[in-house]
């Protein structure tokens, strides 16, 4: 059976899935990033991830992934087939589109994470039929991804949609792009799990403890829930008064 992969590298974990012809999920596996264990190795599992996938497949349907679909977070020249930087994973300038396919046999497509699923909302999802839309993920970090006419603005240097990193606190929090006060500093998953880690008292704590606290009616949740909504607000109106 022809497929091929799909494979979505974020901060914490990554998600992938074997995909036919018809847009079919005929497989899905998922495995952390292991950022720990810093950059060299992030990529080398990304790889292995993608080895195995390839395996699978070959294995279960009968023929290798035709073709692999790679999304990263950070700055991504699509072009060149480059995972230029990324502030959570710390690399720098990784040829990774060459990397892939050299390990798979096959063509591969490497995109920036959020332009990736924002076009595929625009295609296949919730943004189907719109000429304008503005996709916003919020995970381990924060971006957008604008669409327009079907196709989604990678802006002049690749930047266009990092909502993330408009400073909604001034002087607030610091961030790893060298601002203070970005949206993703109080209202990523991250920056929830770090809320609550500091207001309930365990270290291991993270937003999806949070959630649980807050629909316990734990009054510390529920601060610390606000601040983020709030956030998360204002950066979404500067985003929809510009576009």
């Amino acid at each position: 059976m022809r497929h091929v992969i799909a494979l979505d590298v974020g901060g914490t974990g990554m998600k992938a899935a074997l995909v036919g012809v018809d847009g079919d999920l005929l497989h899905q596996a998922r495995r952390p990033t292991g950022r720990e264990r810093g950059p060299d190795a992030v990529v080398e599992g990304i790889l292995d991830f993608a080895a195995e996938l390839r395996a699978y497949g070959a294995g279960r349907f009968g023929e290798p992934a035709s073709a692999a679909g790679v999304a990263v977070p950070g700055i991504v020249d699509e072009g060149r087939g480059i995972a230029a930087y990324s502030a959570n994973l710390g690399w720098h300038d990784v040829p990774l589109r060459d990397l892939l396919a050299e390990r798979l046999g096959s063509p591969v497509a490497l995109g920036h994470d959020v332009r990736t699923g924002g076009l595929a909302e625009g295609r296949i999802g919730a943004g189907k039929g719109a000429d304008r839309f503005f996709f916003v993920p919020l995970g381990t970090g924060i971006a957008g991804a604008i669409g327009i006419d079907g196709r989604v603005e990678a802006g002049a240097h690749g930047f266009a949609g990092e909502i993330g990193h408009i400073v909604v606190r001034p002087g607030g929090t610091p961030c790893p792009c060298g601002q203070r006060g970005c949206l993703e500093r109080f209202a990523s998953a991250s920056a929830v799990s770090q809320a609550w880690a500091r207001a309930c008292g365990d270290p291991d704590a993270d937003a999806a403890d949070c959630a649980k606290a807050v629909r316990s009616g734990d009054t510390r949740a529920q601060a610390v829930w606000q601040e983020a909504v709030d956030a998360l607000a204002d950066g979404l109106v500067t985003a929809v008064t510009l576009l």
